[in-house]
């Protein structure tokens, strides 16, 4: 704890004078490009994967990564979600996984978790992952979890397109869903390319999206 709050005080002396009038900006306002959607994993941090300032993420971290698809009692991601598009105006959701992934090890290896009956809850919104990555009969454990991390990066696309807001804002042309992978050890991002279903790497392929507005998927 006395790490934390030394940071703190270094940021009050170094770091926060040296962007004082960013602070002053963003005192009554924000108007961030983007919704980032990342585990809650520790070693996964949105801000310094991207090298964004204050105000330029809205950010949502969880197990897993997950956005629940919309239903009738939504709950605080889908609140998220619609108050970065509606209100916002966010132009891109990055919905991005990560390499040794403890949620998605539970999922692929069908952990029990009876003594976590919050966390099994929760990951059942990767259930569409699971079955796909359970009907692969070949490769290793950790082809497996890498199969099953991708995998849910693409449910959680499908997931975030049930909600009306995103609905809306794809049909309007409005707004891109990317889908990444970011690897923990070497520090590159794979990214989804909605023509092949494939990830590739960010690094050569910036221009690809994960999904299409909807008009285009209808043209």
């Amino acid at each position: 704890m006395q790490d934390i709050i030394k940071g703190f005080l270094k940021v009050q002396r170094e770091a926060f004078p040296a962007r004082s009038e960013l602070f002053k900006e963003l005192a009554t306002a924000q108007n961030p490009e983007a919704l980032f959607i990342a585990c809650s994993d520790s070693r996964v941090v949105p801000e310094l994967l991207t090298q964004q300032e204050p105000g330029d993420l809205f950010v949502i971290r969880n197990a897993g990564n997950i956005v629940p698809a919309y239903g009738p009692e939504p709950g605080g991601v889908s609140a998220t979600v619609e108050y970065a598009v509606a209100v916002l105006g966010v132009t891109d959701i990055i919905i991005c996984g990560h390499s040794d992934c403890g949620a998605m090890t539970a999922v692929s290896t069908d952990m029990n978790l009876d003594h976590l009956p919050a966390v099994a809850s929760w990951l059942a919104h990767a259930d569409a992952a699971k079955a796909v990555n359970a009907a692969r009969t070949d490769g290793s454990a950790q082809e497996s979890l890498e199969a099953m991390v991708r995998g849910n990066v693409i449910a959680q696309l499908t997931n975030i397109r049930t909600h009306p807001s995103v609905a809306l804002a794809l049909d309007q042309n409005r707004l891109n869903l990317h889908g990444w992978v970011y690897d923990i050890e070497t520090g590159s991002i794979d990214t989804l390319d909605c023509g092949t279903g494939r990830f590739v790497p960010l690094a050569d392929n910036p221009q690809y999206f994960a999904t299409l507005a909807a008009s285009d998927l209808a043209a």
